[in-house]
C-alpha cells in the first residue's frame, strides 16, 4: 500500500463516528497497516484541502470535497463514505485525479428507517411539544395539544430504495395505506406506485428518501407544498437541498402543513432558519443513520473499503469506477476484479 507516510504506513485521516483511539474502525485499519489520525467534520472546502493534503486515504462524513481539494492531495487514493450520499463529494473531479469514492450501502439503511418513524409519530402525537410542557409545570389536554393519529392515515413515500422500503415495513404494523412514487414500475406488495402529484394530493405523511442530485434539488417547493393535503405531515431524513426550507416555513406558519420532522437542513447546523422558531417542526442533527450498531458497521465497512482500494482490490462499494482509469492505477488492478459486475451504484 503506497504511497506511505513517514512512518512507512499509509495514513488515514477520519472525520466519521467509528474511528476514535480504540474504535472498530480504527482497529480495522491499524490491523491493515495504516496510521490513523482522527478529525472533527469540516464544513469548508479550505479546511478540507487543510486535512486531507497529506492522507493517501480518508473516511468522511459530509466534508466537502471539490476540484481543489484533490488539487492540493497529490497522494489521496482514496475517499470512503460512512453512509450512501455521495452529494458533498465533486465525483467527477474525484474520477479525473483517480480517486475512487466508495459509500456504505446497508450498513444503515434500518437505523434511518428507526429514526424515520420516531420522527413521523413525534410529529403526529406533538411528543416533543408535549415533553417541554410538562417540564414547565404546565398540564395542557386541549384539542390543539392532543395531535394525530398515524393508523389509519395515507403515508406516502417518495423513493423506495433500501430506506424507503424498511420505511414501509416498519409502517405495515400501524395499519396505514401505503403509496409511493418511484421510477421503477414495480412497487413491493401492499405499496401502491401512484405518480408524485398524486401522492401529494392524497398523503396524511410523506417520507422523502431519496438522493441529493441536480434532478432533486428542490424536489419539494411551492408547487409541491400547494398540492399537499391541508394537515399533512412532512418527513425529511435524507438531504435537507431536497425541500425548499422557504416554502416549507410558509406551509408550516400558514397551517397548510399540521407539521414537520427533519432531520437535515439545507444549511448544517441551521443556526438561523426561521424553523428554529416554529412549534409545529420536530429537529433532530442530522442523526437519523446513527447508533452505536450501525456506527461500528459504518466503520468497519468504511475501513474494508479503504484497505482494498489501497491493496488494489476493487469492491462492490466504489461509485466512480472509472477512477481507475487514471494512470496512477496502470498495472496495480487486477483484471478478474474490475469487472463491471463488481460495481453498484449508491441508492437512496
Amino acid at each position: 500500500m503506497t504511497p506511505e507516510d513517514n512512518t512507512g504506513r499509509p495514513l488515514v485521516v477520519a472525520t466519521s463516528p467509528g474511528f476514535g483511539p480504540d474504535d472498530v474502525g480504527t482497529r480495522v485499519l491499524r490491523a491493515g497497516g495504516c496510521t490513523v489520525v482522527g478529525a472533527t467534520v469540516r464544513r469548508k472546502v479550505e479546511e478540507v484541502r487543510d486535512m486531507v493534503s497529506d492522507a493517501d486515504a480518508v473516511v468522511v462524513s459530509t466534508d466537502p470535497f471539490d476540484g481543489s481539494v484533490f488539487q492540493a492531495a497529490p497522494r489521496l487514493r482514496v475517499i470512503a463514505r460512512t453512509g450512501v450520499g455521495t452529494d458533498a463529494i465533486d465525483l467527477a473531479a474525484a474520477t479525473r485525479a483517480g480517486v475512487p469514492v466508495t459509500t456504505a450501502r446497508g450498513a444503515n439503511e434500518e437505523t434511518v428507517a428507526d429514526h424515520t418513524l420516531a420522527l413521523m409519530l413525534a410529529a403526529a402525537r406533538r411528543v416533543p411539544q408535549n415533553d417541554a410542557a410538562v417540564r414547565l409545570g404546565e398540564w395542557k389536554r386541549g384539542p390543539l395539544d392532543y395531535g394525530c393519529d398515524l393508523h389509519g392515515k395515507t403515508v406516502g413515500l417518495v423513493g423506495l430504495g433500501m430506506i424507503g422500503q424498511a420505511v414501509a415495513q416498519r409502517l405495515r404494523g400501524f395499519q396505514v395505506r401505503l403509496i409511493a412514487c418511484r421510477l421503477s414500475a414495480v412497487a413491493p406488495e401492499g405499496i401502491a406506485l401512484v405518480t408524485l402529484d398524486e401522492l401529494l394530493q392524497l398523503s396524511d405523511f410523506i417520507s422523502l428518501s431519496l438522493p441529493l442530485t441536480e434532478k432533486t434539488v428542490g424536489f419539494i417547493g411551492p408547487r409541491e407544498f400547494s398540492l399537499m393535503k391541508p394537515g399533512a405531515v412532512l418527513v425529511n431524513t435524507s438531504r435537507g437541498g431536497l425541500v425548499d426550507e422557504a416554502s416549507l416555513v410558509t406551509a408550516l406558519k400558514s397551517g397548510k402543513l399540521r407539521a414537520a420532522a427533519l432531520d437535515v437542513f439545507q444549511n448544517e447546523p441551521p443556526k438561523s432558519s426561521p424553523l428554529l422558531e416554529l412549534t409545529n417542526v420536530v429537529l433532530s442533527p442530522h442523526i437519523a443513520a446513527l447508533s452505536p450498531e450501525s456506527v461500528a458497521a459504518l466503520a468497519q465497512r468504511a475501513a474494508n473499503n479503504v484497505l482494498s482500494i489501497l491493496g488494489g482490490v476493487v469492491t462492490q462499494d466504489v461509485v466512480n469506477p472509472d477512477a481507475f482509469a487514471h494512470p496512477r492505477w496502470a498495472g496495480k488492478i487486477k483484471p478478474a476484479v474490475m469487472s463491471q459486475e463488481n460495481w453498484f451504484p449508491a441508492q437512496p
